[in-house]
């Protein structure tokens, strides 16, 4: 029996996480007899910080990753994007678990169908304007980049015997029950829904039974596991240290703000410096026992 953990949105970079810090959390994994770790993307904004935290994991347990949008923008050549010369580089690729079991890890990209936008123009503009990929460069539309990697999963699944059961991790979202609706003055945000993920690449999961487990992050938004269509969808990236629940428990208990949404939390924790560096140290691995994904094989 062996144990898979997989984190997304680890941002090692913006949370400014030491090298205590990574320790922490790898001595928990030895700790909790993980036997194989995965990132599921944006492990850090620079691909040589992501490398070397996957090298820094990998040499207590065996671990591998794939891209999410943040290393993407720090891509200067295309074949890096899919083929990633890296053996521990898992997109289109397959690690065995068990003799039942396997990880599948793919990228994954969106097509703007989440959005509630339907002029891919606006859509285009409002990602030039101020979204992160817009340091991404890479040929073709974004729909089309969904499309052939939609293409790429039927045939990449269709080549596993429908016997073995599939662990898939991705970075974007692939189910519209994991895109939040906005009400009121945050209306606007549901344009941004554009850049989260693809249905289309949660319908061929549907199509693909042996498919038991999907985990994916991007959203920075924690939810509770679902069962859709037999498969049970996993959302619980680590995110930005001002979305943390140890950050809104800082701020609460100490009544420092009314609000705790994270765009007032990042500069009132900056203002509390050391103090909230140590409280953030005494709870962090409470935070990652949140946003971790844990599957006995």
């Amino acid at each position: 029996m062996g144990k898979l953990a997989i984190i997304s949105d680890l941002h090692v970079d913006i949370n400014h996480f030491s090298e205590a810090d990574l320790t922490q959390i790898l001595n928990w994994c030895v700790q909790e007899k993980i036997s194989h770790l995965h990132f599921a993307g944006d492990l850090a904004n620079k691909l040589q910080t992501a490398l070397a935290v996957v090298t820094f994991f990998d040499a207590k347990i065996p671990t591998t990753f794939h891209w999410g949008n943040h290393e993407m923008a720090d891509i200067d050549k295309l074949a890096d994007f899919e083929h990633f010369a890296d053996p521990r580089f898992l997109n289109f690729k397959t690690i065995e678990l068990s003799k039942e079991k396997v990880l599948l890890g793919v990228n994954g990209w969106y097509d703007y169908r989440f959005s509630d936008l339907t002029d891919e123009l606006e859509i285009v503009h409002l990602k030039n304007l101020f979204w992160y990929d817009r340091m991404i460069k890479r040929p073709g539309t974004d729909p089309e980049i969904s499309a052939a990697i939609c293409r790429q999963l039927v045939s990449t699944l269709a080549k596993i015997p429908s016997q073995t059961e599939i662990i898939l991790s991705t970075h974007f979202v692939p189910k519209a029950e994991f895109i939040v609706q906005q009400a009121g003055k945050y209306a606007r945000w549901n344009h941004l829904n554009a850049f989260l993920g693809s249905p289309a690449f949660g319908q061929v999961i549907d199509a693909f039974p042996n498919v038991t487990d999907v985990i994916f992050g991007h959203t920075h938004r924690r939810f509770n596991t679902q069962t859709i269509m037999g498969t049970r969808f996993h959302c619980q990236p680590f995110g930005y240290y001002y979305e943390w629940q140890l950050s809104r428990n800082f701020v609460s208990d100490r009544k420092l703000s009314e609000s705790v949404e994270p765009t007032k939390l990042r500069g009132i924790l900056k203002r509390q410096g050391p103090t909230f560096e140590n409280y953030r140290d005494k709870h962090l691995l409470e935070e990652v026992k949140q946003a971790i994904t844990i599957i006995a094989y």
